[in-house]
């Protein structure tokens, strides 16, 4: 992490709008203050089309091509929250990683990233973001995300930001006492974020509310 690099790259959008967007976040009920102040610095306005730069401090998802969006801080910082078991994570490994933006927050909260993206053209961008954000601790792939990185496993916490069945092979490659937070259900009907713990006797699971995320789909584009 290089927190001040990302304090520079959001110094073109003004406090109070950062504030009012982390003010809101937390009227919705994130509370755990390290999620609160790497989503203040880290620069939302990179991730997304520069038209579409003046509302990336709204708490609302925006399009970035490809028929895909950036999701919004509310489920960003509630899927990190829900994964941050302690004051660090180890190894993370992300499903999707779209613009980057997930990726680049999980970054100064881990050890090490490592995301998949199944969009050539949207993981060459992300890797750029990321690279001009100094966040070197994340590994981007252009991978099917659905076989998780078997290579690194196993993994602390993992996060699917995309939504259908979580497969087999990543809850195979969660560690015990690690967490998988995914939401389940197929999109364009409801959605629920589940959060899986593995345990030394299974996996327990808990459902934290409605969402909606694009589908994950198979193959390589």
């Amino acid at each position: 992490m290089n927190a001040e690099s990302l304090v520079r790259g959001i110094g073109m959008t003004s406090e109070r709008t950062r504030r009012r967007l982390i003010e809101q976040l937390r009227a919705e009920g994130i509370a755990n203050e390290a999620v609160l102040e790497v989503i203040a610095r880290t620069p939302r306005h990179l991730f997304v089309d520069e038209a579409l730069s003046s509302r990336a401090y709204e708490n609302s998802a925006l399009p970035i091509g490809r028929g895909q969006t950036i999701s919004q801080p509310l489920v960003v910082a509630r899927m990190t929250e829900a994964v941050l078991t302690g004051p660090r994570l180890g190894k993370v490994l992300e499903i999707g990683t779209g613009s980057g933006y997930q990726a680049a927050i999980l970054a100064q909260l881990a050890d090490q990233v490592f995301t998949t993206e199944r969009i050539g053209e949207l993981a060459r961008q992300a890797k750029q973001r990321l690279h001009r954000l100094k966040l070197h601790n994340v590994f981007v792939r252009h991978l099917d995300g659905r076989d998780g990185w078997p290579s690194q496993a196993p993994f602390d916490a993992i996060l699917v930001t995309a939504g259908g069945q979580v497969p087999d092979a990543l809850y195979d490659q969660l560690a015990e006492g690690g967490v998988l937070i995914a939401p389940v259900g197929e999109p364009g009907r409801v959605q629920h974020l589940e959060r899986v713990v593995r345990t030394a006797d299974g996996l327990e699971r808990e459902t934290l509310g409605a969402v909606s995320f694009v589908p994950l789909l198979e193959g390589l584009d």
